[in-house]
């Protein structure tokens, strides 16, 4: 199980790697100057790319929570689960963070097309998100305040 656990925290970790610079990359795209053709290429084929890679991390990150989940025995009838009130807290924390993953391909869609949703003062703030939710989910799971 500890093997499970260590990919687990890896995958976790490469996947809010990949959060964490994604919106930062947006930051730029929405302060390129109109006429800056191979600056904003540059930086829409360096998104795409990332969010491609940041999205098959994901995979192995869910994929490897949900085994912890059923090795754990919170997935079995009597497991648990109805009692642990941090992984509850901990699970909606992950789906806030598939919703800004995939928010975050829907920022990245809006460039495509040409369309700046928000001001770089915006998409600042919106690179904060993820470093929230990450402490939030580990404060959860190590201290399992309740």
């Amino acid at each position: 199980m500890l093997w499970i656990k260590s990919f687990h925290i890896v995958f976790v970790a490469s996947w809010f790697a990949g959060l964490f610079y994604l919106p930062r990359i947006f930051v730029n795209l929405a302060m390129v100057e109109a006429g800056s053709i191979a600056e904003q290429a540059r930086l829409m084929l360096m998104a795409k790319k990332l969010l491609r890679f940041t999205t098959l991390l994901m995979i192995p990150a869910l994929g490897l929570g949900v085994w912890l989940l059923w090795v754990e025995g919170f997935l079995s009838p009597g497991g648990g689960f109805a009692t642990q009130g941090w992984l509850h807290a901990k699970l909606f924390l992950v789906a806030l963070t598939l919703l800004y993953h995939f928010g975050c391909a829907r920022h990245l869609r809006c460039f495509e097309q040409g369309q700046t949703l928000h001001s770089h003062i915006w998409y600042r703030w919106f690179n904060e998100i993820p470093v929230l939710l990450l402490t939030a989910t580990v404060v959860l799971v190590v201290v399992k305040p309740f």
